[in-house]
């Protein structure tokens, strides 16, 4: 069940009511008597424990295909890179 916010703007008073999302929003300020408004609220903060919370966890298949098909681009930058180094010194042959 969630806390809700409230404000009276009769008297100023800020208070939080636990209730149910059925239940009807508040109708009485208990400071004054007025009517409060529901202030929406950021949420309540989290915290993830332990090891594997790592955005890269849960990426869409779409992002994993593009990710895939951008990796043989960016790996034959590397490979010609190397390739050009392998030739120069030549494998002995075992005899």
């Amino acid at each position: 069940m969630p806390t809700y916010q409230y404000h009276c703007p009769h008297c100023g008073h800020e208070f939080e009511e636990f209730q149910s999302m059925n239940d009807d929003p508040i109708d009485v300020c208990p400071k004054c008597e007025g009517t409060p408004h529901r202030v929406i609220s950021g949420g309540a903060g989290f915290l993830f424990k332990g090891s594997g919370f790592y955005i890269t966890d849960y990426r869409s298949k779409d992002y994993k295909s593009k990710a895939a098909a951008d990796k043989p681009s960016s790996s034959s930058d590397s490979s010609s890179t190397s390739s050009t180094s392998k030739p120069s010194t030549p494998k002995p042959k075992d005899a």
